[in-house]
C-alpha cells in the first residue's frame, strides 16, 4: 500500500490523480490540500477520506471546517498549512501539484521529512533546482517527474552514464498559435490564448503553452532532474503530441517515448514507478494516427523560451526571476490588463534590471522572487 499526500488536488493534475487512485486499491489518500476552492475540496475529503486537508485561503480554511465539524479529518491553512500536508507522518510520497512559487517550500519540506516526490510543480526546480536536488541526494530520496515530457525522458534513460548521451529532446505542441506570426499574434485574446489543440490544462500553463515559456521552464526542469548541460538539451515542435520527449545517444541511437495526449498515464507512472500497472485508458493506436510530424520551434516569434534559455545560462537567481516576472504577467494577461507580446516584454524588463546572485540561497531566491514582483507592480501598472 502507497499512502499519498496530493498538494493541489483541485487543480487539473491533482483531479487526475485522484482517478488515477479510483481504479487503484494499492493506494490511500492521506492528505489533499487546495488553494480556495472548499467546493470540490469537501468533495475529495468525503471521498477519500485524508487525515489532513489544508487550504490556502485561511478564511476559506475555516469555512471548511465548519462544514467537516464532527469528521476525523483535520483542516488546516496558509503555507504552514500546505507543509503539514506535505509532511504527514504517514504519507510516504507527496504529489507537489501546485501551480506557482508556493510550491517550492512544501517540496523541500516533504524531502527533508523523507517523502518521494512525485513532481508536477515547474516552479519547484526551476527556481531552486540545485538546492532541491542537492536536499534529494542527501536525503537519498525519488524525484519523479509527473510533465509527460520529463515523464518520457525518465522512461527512455536507460544508462547512468552522462557520456553515453548526446542530447535530450523535449517535445511541444506549438499551442494554439503555432505557424502564425508576429502580426498574425500580436492582438490575440485571452479566449484565443487558451484554446490548446491537444491538452486540457489550467488557465496559467496554458497560457504559458501559448507563448512557449511552457517549453522553457521544461528545459530549466530537464537540466536539473537530469543532471544534463544545458547545451545538450533541444526543443521540437510536434504538434501532434504523441511523441512525448526522446533521448538521443552518442551512437546515433534515439529513444522516444510515445503515447496517447493523456496526463493519467505519466501520472500513474509516477506514482507506481519503478513497477507498470495495467489501467482502463485508451491505448494508442498508431495506424489510425498516420503522420508524426516535427519542425523547429521559431525563437523570434516566442521569445519567452529564448529567454528561459538566457536565465537558466545566466543562472544564480535569475530563473527565479524568469519565473516570477512571467507569474505576473501571465496573471495580468488573464486579467486582460496587457497585451499578449507584453507578456516577454515584462519578463525581458525585468531580467535586464536584476543583479544576479550566483551561489544563491534559498532565502536569495524567495528575495529575488518579491523584487521581481515588486518592480513589475512598480514599473507596469497594467
Amino acid at each position: 500500500m502507497k499512502y499519498i499526500s496530493i498538494l493541489g488536488s483541485t487543480g487539473s493534475i491533482g483531479r487526475q490523480a485522484l482517478d488515477v487512485i479510483r481504479n487503484n486499491q494499492n493506494y490511500k489518500v492521506v492528505g489533499l490540500s487546495a488553494n480556495n476552492n472548499i467546493e470540490l475540496l469537501e468533495e475529495q475529503a468525503q471521498e477519500f477520506k485524508p487525515n489532513i486537508i489544508a487550504v490556502y485561503n485561511e478564511e476559506k480554511a475555516k469555512i471548511l471546517k465548519h462544514r467537516l465539524d464532527g469528521s476525523d479529518i483535520e483542516v488546516v491553512s496558509g503555507l504552514e498549512g500546505l507543509n503539514r500536508v506535505a509532511t504527514e507522518s504517514s504519507a510516504n510520497i507527496v504529489l507537489t501539484s501546485v501551480v506557482g512559487m508556493i510550491g517550492l517550500i512544501p517540496t523541500l519540506k516533504a524531502i527533508e521529512h523523507g517523502k518521494s516526490i512525485a513532481l508536477a510543480n515547474k516552479e519547484t526546480l526551476v527556481t531552486a533546482g540545485k538546492l532541491v536536488m542537492n536536499a534529494a541526494k542527501d536525503k537519498g530520496i525519488s524525484i519523479i517527474p509527473v510533465d509527460s515530457e520529463h515523464s518520457a525522458i525518465f522512461q527512455c534513460l536507460n544508462t547512468e552514464n552522462e557520456k553515453e548521451i548526446s542530447k535530450i529532446i523535449l517535445t511541444a505542441s506549438g499551442g494554439p498559435f503555432r505557424g502564425m506570426n508576429y502580426d498574425e499574434i500580436k492582438d490575440v485574446t485571452v479566449k484565443d490564448a487558451l484554446k490548446h489543440p491537444n491538452w486540457s490544462m489550467g488557465k496559467k500553463i496554458t497560457i504559458d503553452s501559448a507563448t512557449m515559456m511552457n517549453k522553457g521552464l521544461e528545459v530549466i526542469e530537464a537540466k536539473w532532474l537530469f543532471n544534463i548541460d544545458i547545451e545538450k538539451i533541444d526543443v521540437v515542435v510536434h504538434p501532434q503530441s504523441i511523441v512525448h520527449s526522446m533521448v538521443e545517444y552518442v551512437d546515433g541511437s534515439i529513444i522516444a517515448q510515445l503515447g496517447i495526449t493523456d496526463m493519467r498515464i505519466p501520472i500513474q507512472y509516477a506514482l507506481t514507478y519503478p513497477r507498470r500497472t495495467s489501467n482502463n485508458l485508451e491505448k494508442l493506436n498508431l495506424s489510425r494516427i498516420g503522420t508524426l510530424t516535427f519542425e523547429k520551434p521559431n525563437y523570434k516569434t516566442f521569445p519567452c523560451l529564448a529567454l528561459a534559455y538566457e536565465a537558466i545560462k545566466i543562472g544564480g537567481t535569475m530563473p527565479a526571476v524568469l519565473n516570477a516576472a512571467n507569474e505576473v504577467a501571465v496573471d495580468m494577461f488573464l486579467k486582460e490588463k496587457i497585451k499578449f507580446y507584453d507578456i516577454p516584454r515584462i519578463i525581458e524588463h525585468t531580467m535586464e534590471k536584476h543583479s544576479i546572485i550566483k551561489e544563491a540561497t534559498m532565502d536569495d531566491i524567495l528575495n529575488s522572487d518579491k523584487w521581481a514582483r515588486k518592480i513589475i507592480s512598480k514599473d507596469f501598472k497594467g
